[in-house]
């Protein structure tokens, strides 16, 4: 049996089938591979909201509804009516030294997030911004109530005065009110120094002179447009997540929720739920053990929102009840989720890989702290996964520096039996037996070693601790391609020099494809995060370092046919 034809067309096959998931992704398919993967959906229409409300339309269109089983639903009357040319709203803009906050003093909505320490992926030179509302992107944080015609996200708020910059001292506080039907909530955002999570405080004050029972709602609207700047060959996870502790972590996708079918819990004690895209995330955590309904629901078209229902119990004419939230919304640092609530490390979601990824994200922690340098780090850590795997990659080597010195005795045996296969298979194993070669030698070492890589490359890809992160010279952002491309033509040279170190294929057609194929994964690596192919490259010169030892170490001189 030909080994390396079999070998070849295996690896040929692959090939092929990672590029036509790759291309059916790309127009908006589902993956073979990665489900969890979202399609590009149509542009949204515009944000839907107070200040952009078809005139007399109904405000109640997008306020949350409870369940029988929880807080009595809002009825389209009980909620006011409100059209974006009967009240206009004021734009209250609260800056501290990570984020750039706006809120609209109609409803209290969070309509625009800058985070002020994070670059934007299409232009550098601007800040990225998280939250938006704008002809083309909507993302925004609602609360409100619902139980009664009570004040929600749609009410007119009076805002207290109050410092909007945080200066010298460690917060700052933005205080809102509005008053319905003798119900007056009390919405108090506290933004901290050096923090991307704002606490989120609703009191309800009953002055109507009834008892209310009023229910909390806290959503999350976005659009279901991939973020810009998407590299291609690279396609993330955008879409929703809810987290219980009893469910544990659950996301889907936008398409999901316009179908309906997204499976998540509907009911807890406890909790998160979220919106994620590439690196990023919001997450509402209401604080305290208190039962809570999950809803997710298609807004209108290409708008979707995800969100909580908290029931505040009856409160008593004259009292006030309160409920805290956090809301935490700006990059994926594992360090950062994983003091905020439990669980949110999920988001940094590996897949199958988790068991291998998790580990290897910690160890690259510990050498970044001792090198202060993701690039640098990424060598590393591939140095060590190479010393880990040295024995099996010593074996491949070894089976394939053997099958290099019987070349000639393998092209001898084709020539003389090429119109006999049967009798050439049989000549080749019993060639494999005098030699003491495995065929599979070299080929089994490396499948054991592709989950590593794998776990590997989902590290590097879902990390946002290397965007904006500097390597050295040109490298400015290792989560970007490299913008001159010197990388990636290095790991062609790289790949090739390995091409002429393994047996050349008799087959001279095989031989062709083999010597082509640098060429054709170094164009896929154009597009790639500039830090995998460091790791590539590294590996590469390191694999060929190994290589050549060894195969001096067997000899260079032919076995004689």
């Amino acid at each position: 049996m030909d080994i390396k034809r079999t070998v070849l067309w295996v690896v040929f096959s692959v090939s092929l089938l990672f590029l036509w998931d790759q291309w059916q992704r790309h127009n908006g398919q589902p993956s073979l591979f990665f489900p969890g993967t979202t399609q590009t959906a149509p542009a949204a229409t515009g944000p839907t909201g107070p200040a952009n409300a078809a005139a007399g339309a109904s405000a109640s269109t997008d306020v949350p509804q409870a369940s029988a089983s929880g807080a009595p639903a809002a009825s389209a009357s009980a909620v006011p009516a409100v059209a974006a040319a009967d009240v206009k709203g004021q734009i209250i803009t609260i800056t501290t030294d990570v984020v750039k906050a706006d809120i609209d003093t109609i409803g209290g909505e969070l309509k625009r997030l800058e985070l002020l320490k994070q670059k934007d992926t299409v232009d550098s030179s601007k800040n990225l911004v998280l939250f938006d509302s704008s002809a083309t992107r909507t993302y925004l944080a609602e609360t409100g109530l619902i139980g009664g015609p009570f004040p929600n996200h749609k009410s007119l708020f009076t805002a207290l005065p109050g410092a909007r910059t945080l200066d010298n001292g460690n917060q700052v506080q933005l205080v809102l009110e509005s008053t319905e039907g003798g119900v007056k909530l009390t919405k108090t955002f506290t933004f901290t120094r050096g923090d991307y999570s704002i606490d989120v405080k609703h009191t309800v004050t009953n002055d109507s002179g009834a008892p209310i029972s009023p229910s909390l709602y806290l959503q999350l609207v976005r659009d279901g447009n991939a973020p810009e700047g998407e590299q291609r060959f690279v396609h993330t996870f955008t879409g929703a997540a809810v987290y219980t502790d009893g469910s544990k972590f659950q996301k889907f996708t936008f398409d999901k929720i316009e179908g309906g079918k997204a499976d998540h819990a509907t009911k807890s004690d406890d909790g998160w739920f979220a919106l994620i895209q590439h690196y990023f995330v919001s997450a509402f955590i209401p604080q305290g053990n208190s039962p809570r309904e999950i809803f997710t629901k298609k807004l209108a078209t290409n708008l979707y929102a995800v969100g909580n229902i908290l029931p505040m119990g009856t409160i008593a004419p004259g009292a006030s009840v309160t409920m805290d939230a956090r809301l935490y919304s700006g990059p994926e640092e594992t360090a950062v989720l994983e003091k905020i609530a439990p669980g949110l490390t999920l988001v940094k979601d590996y897949g199958w890989q988790k068991i291998i990824a998790e580990p290897i994200f910690w160890l690259m922690t510990q050498i970044h702290k001792a090198l202060g340098n993701w690039g640098w780090t990424i060598i590393a850590l591939t140095v060590l996964i190479k010393l880990a795997f040295f024995p099996l990659s010593a074996a491949s080597y070894r089976s394939m520096a053997k099958m290099k010195l019987v070349t000639p005795k393998m092209t001898s045996i084709r020539e003389r039996f090429k119109s006999e296969p049967q009798k050439m298979n049989q000549a080749m194993m019993e060639l494999y037996k005098t030699e003491k070669i495995n065929p599979l030698g070299g080929c089994l070492p490396i499948v054991i070693q592709i989950p590593v890589f794998l776990s590997l490359y989902s590290v590097l890809l879902s990390s946002v601790e290397f965007r904006n992160a500097p390597w050295l010279g040109w490298i400015h952002d290792l989560a970007a391609p490299d913008p001159f491309y010197i990388l990636p033509v290095l790991m062609a040279v790289s790949m090739f020099i390995q091409t002429k170190l393994n047996p050349t294929p008799p087959d001279p057609m095989q031989a062709k494809v083999m010597l082509f194929m640098p060429l054709i994964f170094s164009v896929m690596f154009f597009f790639f995060p500039s830090g995998l192919v460091l790791y590539w490259v590294t590996n590469n010169v390191l694999s060929i370092a190994q290589q050549w030892v060894i195969t001096r170490k067997m000899g260079t001189a032919p076995a004689k046919a």
